[in-house]
């Protein structure tokens, strides 16, 4: 946890302007991102010893993360900030519009597995410094690859209420020539040497 959460000389200089609740706020999602790569979800997501442990070199006492603001202006400067320290930026719709087509090309032929796809695109935005959407857009994105995927080909299902008529089928198909019916059929090279003047 020690080398995790704590902050650097670096972080300390990013929390001067910054009090109470957002000093420990943006502390712990600096903490956070350069772990993850991401933001977390909700305050359940860091642990309880991670938010002690920060409050203390943050000189803000731990009670103070309860009364950050998810919603407000300064989470939003908060995340721009972090984002630029790190060198990330945020996902836009082109973003995953093209993360959706690199999973349809290049993944969805080879991996079945949804969570495995869904992991597979926080990679890809770690390795192009995206910040990854959130899990629900991700599973709507590689939703979106796999239908792209099986788009072209069309989805092979079986219907278990269709019967195939056996006897119509068999009814429309010739059936073999017998031995007979070509030895009384007149070639048509013996027609023509008949008719022949």
């Amino acid at each position: 946890m020690i080398e995790v959460w704590t902050l650097l000389e670096e972080d300390q200089e990013r929390l001067r302007n910054k009090s109470g609740a957002n000093r420990l706020g943006f502390a712990l999602l600096l903490k956070f991102f350069e772990v993850e790569a991401r933001f977390p979800e909700n305050a359940e997501e860091i642990p309880a010893p991670a938010v002690s442990y920060v409050a203390q070199q943050a000189k803000v006492p731990a009670e103070e993360w309860a009364a950050y603001d998810w919603a407000g202006r300064a989470i939003k400067r908060h995340r721009v900030e972090i984002r630029g320290a790190f060198g990330f930026r945020e996902c836009t719709e082109g973003d995953q519009a093209q993360l959706a087509e690199w999973l349809a090309v290049e993944l969805c032929g080879v991996e079945l597995s949804r969570d495995r796809l869904a992991e597979a695109v926080v990679a890809r935005c770690r390795k192009d410094r995206l910040e990854p959407p959130t899990p629900g857009r991700i599973a709507r994105l590689v939703a979106s690859a796999v239908s792209t995927f099986e788009e072209p080909y069309g989805r092979f299902e079986l219907d278990m209420n269709a019967h195939l008529d056996l006897a119509a089928a068999a009814a429309s198909v010739p059936g073999p020539r017998t031995a007979p019916e070509a030895e009384t059929a007149p070639s048509a090279a013996a027609s023509a040497a008949e008719s022949a003047p």
